[in-house]
């Protein structure tokens, strides 16, 4: 009989957080800046839907008009994607350009299109009244449409891993810049933009907030924004279960959102199990924990019996090690079966950064783990890769600035 020979322990590499190519800006004991509040600047202007349907009728009579036009700027706006006054032959002639100008101001001037070799995938560089810049990605899937919109300029939630997050936040967006998204997109799907139409009448069927921004920071502004997008009578009529806010973990929001009577899918960027790496990979850890973000996660499921994401991007040697899957069951367990849904997604790199994405190898344990412990676990598309379109690649560069500079504001206006 001969000796076994001794097994060697193996450390599993870890990848501690830290920025790449840019500088994490820090409040004075030298934490990661977190900011909640928009910095003051001209506001946009008020359009109509920044309003409620009351509000609109109020509005078109002190523009000295009957209100019942508010209905059919209503339905050129939500139904015919269009703010040309040109187009709306049934508003009076000599009335009209004063009408279309103080209720349907121009928001967004289009910079840039961006498309993938496909052409399913479209990323759009859009310049704000201020000349601050946001993008926003159209994505053509089997029998939906699906729409990342952003909810501000910027982001104040200085994620290290995410471009988005880089520049800071610049300002809050408006309701109305919100929804304006949603409308071009869907003038461009209606136009051919996406390719050959599925079927008539084709729109934006689906919309994910994870694009610029953390939309429960811009609470009020995107409440309204899913008001408009939801109402079948004076907005755009899309169900709200196809409407998925994404939030790195703002618990207060999170459990106002439950009681609002919206059942729309509510996603939680966790990113990682374990309050020790969680703290330097989500900086908003330091304000409510692991556990305080799940309990608020948990809480949503009950009030509105709506399933929840846990967003998870898979990091190289940083948080794909399978003691974190097996904590991260461990944790959603904890809290009940049936109520929660995982999506890993591998990282998308950003310029500058040495993350990169798990191997495939380590991306199929980690989602083994997950399912085997009964955790539904689908691993999440890259789609918009190639066009720096995916999640947290959306980050204006210099290169769209200097375009930005050079398209005046309303050049695209129709």
């Amino acid at each position: 009989m001969t000796e076994a020979s001794p097994v060697r322990a193996t450390t599993p590499r870890q990848v501690r957080p830290a920025t790449e190519g840019w500088s994490q800006k820090k409040d004075t004991e030298g934490r990661p800046l977190l900011q909640f509040a928009s910095p003051k600047r001209g506001k946009p202007p008020v359009h109509l839907a920044d309003l409620t349907p009351e509000q609109r009728v109020e509005k078109v009579k002190e523009l000295g008009l009957p209100g019942f036009r508010a209905a059919q700027l209503e339905k050129h706006y939500f139904t015919h994607y269009t703010s040309d006054p040109a187009l709306m032959t049934d508003l009076p002639a000599a009335s009209r350009e004063e009408l279309v100008a103080g209720m349907l101001p121009q928001l967004l001037t289009e910079v840039r299109t961006l498309k993938t070799d496909r052409g399913d995938t479209i990323k759009f560089l859009w310049k704000l009244h201020d000349g601050a810049l946001v993008e926003s990605v159209l994505m053509r899937y089997p029998g939906r449409i699906t729409l990342c919109v952003s909810s501000q300029a910027g982001c104040g939630m200085n994620c290290p891993f995410c471009a988005t997050g880089q520049a800071g936040l610049t300002r809050n967006m408006s309701a109305a810049e919100i929804v304006e998204q949603i409308v071009r997109a869907n003038r461009i799907i209606r136009d051919g933009g996406l390719g050959p139409a599925e079927h008539p009448d084709e729109r934006v069927t689906n919309i994910v907030f994870m694009g610029m921004g953390e939309p429960l920071a811009n609470y009020a502004r995107v409440m309204q924004a899913i008001r408009v997008m939801t109402d079948q009578k004076h907005g755009l009529g899309m169900s709200a279960r196809g409407i998925t806010v994404s939030t790195v973990g703002l618990v207060p929001a999170i459990r106002k959102l439950a009681e609002e009577d919206i059942p729309v899918t509510f996603a939680l960027s966790l990113h990682a199990p374990d309050d020790h790496l969680r703290d330097e990979l989500i900086p908003v850890n330091s304000r409510w924990k692991v556990d305080e973000a799940l309990d608020a996660a948990r809480n949503y499921f009950e009030k509105t019996g709506r399933r929840v994401s846990i967003e998870y991007a898979l990091i190289k040697d940083m948080n794909d090690h399978g003691w974190r899957a097996d904590l991260l069951a461990e944790k959603l367990n904890a809290r009940g079966r049936g109520w929660v849904h995982v999506n890993p997604i591998p990282l998308n790199p950003t310029p500058g950064s040495i993350w990169t994405a798990s191997e495939t190898a380590v991306q199929r344990e980690f989602v083994r783990r997950l399912n085997d412990a009964g955790i539904p676990t689908t691993l999440r598309d890259t789609r918009g890769k190639e066009i720096d379109g995916a999640c947290g690649q959306l980050v204006a560069t210099a290169e769209d600035e200097a375009q930005a500079a050079d398209t005046p504001l309303g050049s695209d206006h129709s």
